[in-house]
């Protein structure tokens, strides 16, 4: 989780909301890294997790990242969550819970639907206070305006 929140500042570089995640293979290696790109790259779907899973999957050589592990600093949404279990991937470890927006567990499910064909095991809450100060200090400062 410590690598995905330092992907997290360095959105902040960016003006992108600070998310960060990683990919691990089985072994604990980082695969890929990403951060949320959408103001960088003026991309919808440039959310952290989605950048790091492609990284991950070009290194990997093929889409399947079945072993592997995402670790997100937010609750995934409804994309990325999608993403993660059209990946295979085994986990999705995230720090803060997302009330607005979170798609594993607070406003929906999508990764232990028991429709779908793939469902990761989900571990939620690692270093989610510091995840929570690192984007209540983002949009405070933009609420407010720079001092």
């Amino acid at each position: 989780m410590r690598a995905a929140l330092d992907e997290a500042r360095a959105a902040l570089a960016t003006g992108d909301v600070p998310i960060g995640a990683v990919v691990l293979d089985a072994a604990g290696a980082v695969l890929g890294r990403g951060r949320n790109v959408r103001e960088a790259d003026a991309d919808p779907t440039g959310h952290a997790e989605v950048v790091a899973l492609r990284a991950a999957a070009a290194e990997r050589g093929e889409w399947r990242l079945d072993g592997c592990t995402l670790v997100v600093t937010l609750e995934p949404c409804t994309m990325c969550a999608g993403a993660a279990v059209l990946a295979r991937v085994d986990r999705v470890v995230f720090a803060a819970y997302d009330e607005k927006a979170g798609a594993v567990g607070s406003l929906w499910d999508v990764v232990r639907d028991r429709r779908l064909n793939h469902r990761p095991e989900v571990v939620a809450g690692v270093l989610a206070e510091e995840s929570t100060a690192l984007l209540d200090a983002f949009f405070a400062e933009h609420r407010l305006g720079p001092r």
